[in-house]
């Protein structure tokens, strides 16, 4: 289909929402309408001041309301539309009472959503598939209604009404000041309401390719790779300095085999973890995974393909790698293929680590001792070099930390699915308090480094602001604790643990460099 053609089963359901048709926003309207036929879709026009209905919720619920017959048509043209339009003027900083009557009563539980009994706080949205725009005129400047009032009416339309019932993407346009405006004025708004009726498909198609690299960039969680980096290059510039060679090359391609590891265990752990993912209703931004394909937002095709093929990648990465390390054996290569196998195991089968008890270890060793080991042999080829070793350790019980205290959200939807995180095997409790053994452990060998000459120079200081971060996250957990350990979300803590495991990685890093 070429570029602005129309799909020939786009339907458009124009609702007008002021209470007179003879408004600028009856006229936005009719200019939308127009314009959306001239495109080729075929469209259908709602005016709510044409129908009878009572405004309020009566009942319990709107589902227990007797439907005016206007209302069921509404309701009829609603399940129709592919996308829908909305035309009202903002009032107070929002919807007219007209429009706001009208969605209590349509946007009824059984038409629009519909609540899960089972599990408080959760629903099925009934109008997913269709997109929405919204037209509003006002006399506050569009600035102003933006930067100072943060769009109230816009957010309660886009967000907590539309979103809810899964109509996505919602476009706003807003039209003013209108007070004052001038015949020219309005006629430059009836035109761009036209013509962004005349490029909705086009407009529909760009919003569908940001939505999947949106969630592709969600899916990815790009936000925990740094630190696998970090780790790294630590292991390359230790052996650096050790032996006196480095090959950047080399550096490239170990970190590129890693770097292709870690995204594909995060795809791995994305689409085992489906059924968890699926019950967790604490998920943050630390805990719980994207949620991507439990919400839709990618199909498990799209996702089981690009795994595919980073599988593919990741083998010729290696191949490439082994072929430009020196000497016929190139064991070091078995290094990171084994890091690969061992971060991958944790919830892809047939190891699936998480699920036999071992998750939190599978993690801590891979995204401390390992990668480092990686980096460093890569560059040197020396198996045992005690120092990269040692500047694994305080990384690897913070890290530790952070992946038990990551699970203690996740402990209820993690339990009914039989994985064996330690916040299963010892309840949210007993893992805060292991966790803060970790944390204290981690500490506690990075002042020792320090002092033994490790942490060496100005930077080893640092050590001793990572025991204050640690004492702060101690008391945060212990406060988690005096608060009954519920299974719910603690994303302070959890940003608190993993910017603690940072100082782990930054100060060595500092010291190399």
């Amino acid at each position: 289909m070429a570029e602005g053609q129309a799909r020939p089963d786009l339907k458009v359901l124009v609702v007008l929402g002021h209470p007179r048709r003879d408004s600028l926003c009856g006229a936005l309207a009719a200019s939308y309408a127009e314009g959306a036929r001239a495109a080729g879709l075929t469209v259908q026009r709602l005016d709510l001041a044409d129908l009878t209905f009572d405004l309020s919720v009566r009942t319990p619920s709107p589902r227990d309301q007797v439907l005016e017959p206007d209302l069921r048509r509404a309701q009829a043209l609603v399940h129709w539309a592919d996308h829908l339009v909305f035309v009202y003027p903002a009032w107070w900083g929002t919807l007219p009472a007209l429009l706001k009557g009208f969605l209590d009563r349509v946007l009824a539980p059984g038409f629009a959503f519909e609540l899960d009994e089972g599990t408080p706080g959760t629903w099925r949205k009934l109008l997913a598939g269709r997109s929405a725009e919204l037209l509003v005129t006002m006399d506050t400047p569009a600035w102003v209604y933006r930067w100072i009032y943060r769009q109230p009416g816009h957010q309660a339309m886009r967000r907590a009404t539309l979103a809810f019932c899964g109509v996505a993407p919602t476009f706003a346009a807003t039209f003013g000041p209108v007070a004052g405006s001038t015949p020219l004025a309005r006629q430059r708004w009836l035109a761009a309401a036209r013509g962004a009726a005349v490029r909705l498909p086009v407009r529909l198609r760009r919003s569908r390719w940001r939505g999947r690299a949106v969630a592709w960039l969600r899916i990815l969680r790009l936000q925990f790779y740094p630190m696998t980096w970090v780790a790294y290059t630590v292991g390359a510039l230790e052996a650096w300095r050790r032996s006196g060679a480095f090959s950047l090359r080399i550096y490239g391609l170990g970190y590129l085999c890693v770097f292709l590891a870690e995204v594909l265990t995060v795809l791995g752990n994305e689409w085992f973890d489906r059924d968890t993912d699926r019950l967790n209703r604490n998920a943050g931004p630390f805990n719980g995974g994207s949620r991507v394909l439990v919400d839709g937002g990618l199909g498990p095709g799209s996702v089981r393909r690009v795994m595919a093929g980073l599988a593919l990648l990741l083998a010729s990465a290696l191949s490439v790698l082994a072929w430009a390390l020196p000497g016929p054996a190139r064991p070091e290569v078995l290094v990171v293929v084994a890091l690969a196998v061992l971060a991958l195991g944790y919830t892809v089968p047939p190891l699936r680590l998480v699920y036999r008890g071992f998750g939190e270890l599978d993690v801590a060793l891979t995204h401390s001792f390992a990668v480092i080991l990686c980096g460093a042999l890569l560059q040197s080829g020396a198996w045992w070099d005690s120092r990269a070793w040692l500047l694994g350790v305080p990384l690897f019980f913070a890290t530790l930390a952070a992946i038990t205290l990551s699970a203690i959200p996740d402990h209820d939807a993690d339990k009914a699915v039989s994985k064996r995180t330690l916040a299963v095997l010892l309840g949210p409790r007993g893992a805060a308090r292991a966790a803060m053994g970790f944390i204290a452990a981690a500490a506690a060998s990075g002042v020792a480094w320090h002092w033994s000459g490790l942490y060496a120079g100005p930077g080893g200081y640092a050590a001793f602001l990572a025991l204050l971060h640690g004492a702060v996250l101690l008391r945060a957990v212990r406060g988690y604790l005096r608060r009954g350990a519920p299974c719910a979300r603690i994303d302070g803590i959890l940003a608190l643990a993993l910017t603690f495991l940072l100082w782990f990685g930054l100060i060595p890093l500092a010291r190399l460099l």
